[in-house]
């Protein structure tokens, strides 16, 4: 299996040739917090308590190991931000692209995918995408972990696929996702269902709609980000 390198300045590490699949596909091990060839979520402190959609995201090396966009100019390795794994949704090597040459896409969107950037295994994608955010500037808004979790998934060229934005990322997890254990949804739900009950208690309506209107405005700017206004939130 490739070894990837976990030094702070990846381009001065030395690997082992790499291979276009692991020999053999590890076992999830949240214990370990080791996901191998998973997108791995966690709720946000006091984002995700007044909108439990939202949280922080990473993708997982063939050895499980976590990768996550975590701030300007960095990407953690094996030390997730925000604390551990609540959710994780498994992605299939069989639904990845890695081309050898330009002739040697196995998706049909062989030149875009050439110009989005390709990778010839798992972990070369993942370095790839990794030494370009460690160039970028974080912003919950624009640039953050989910556009760091898209590059990759777009240089996979996944399910045939490089569109892959905030909005679709957000979906799979939340479609495609497992939970880790059953105190991973309390520690997703708890605080939201707490911070519901307070605010309705003490300022009824008038909180909900609040609430509801601030919900409406972030999903709605990432919608219109990812879909008519690209350039607003494309890093």
């Amino acid at each position: 299996m490739e070894q990837f390198c976990v030094e702070k300045d990846p381009l001065t590490c030395k690997t082992e040739p790499t291979k276009s699949a692991p020999d053999v596909l590890l076992p999830i091990n949240p214990n370990a917090a080791r996901f191998p060839f998973c997108i791995v979520w966690t709720p946000l402190p006091i984002v995700s308590w007044l909108a439990p959609f939202v949280g922080h995201i990473g993708i997982c090396q063939e050895d499980g190991v976590i990768l996550d966009f975590a701030g300007s100019f960095f990407v953690n390795v094996d030390n997730f931000a925000f604390g551990a794994t609540a959710r994780y949704a498994r992605l299939s090597m069989d639904q990845c692209c890695f081309p050898p040459h330009l002739s040697g896409h196995t998706c049909k969107t062989g030149f875009s995918h050439a110009q989005v950037g390709t990778a010839i295994s798992w972990n070369d994608g993942l370095r790839s995408s990794m030494q370009k955010f460690q160039h970028k500037s974080y912003n919950m808004f624009t640039c953050n972990c989910h556009s760091f979790v898209a590059s990759c998934l777009n240089r996979f060229a996944y399910q045939g696929y490089i569109s892959w934005n905030i909005i679709t990322v957000i979906a799979f997890v939340l479609f495609k996702g497992r939970w880790v254990d059953k105190m991973a949804v309390v520690r997703s739900f708890a605080p939201f269902i707490v911070v519901m009950c307070i605010g309705l208690f003490m300022a009824g309506w008038p909180f909900f709609i609040g609430w509801a209107s601030f919900s409406f405005l972030l999903i709605g700017w990432f919608i219109l980000g990812a879909y008519c206004f690209k350039g607003l939130i494309e890093c």
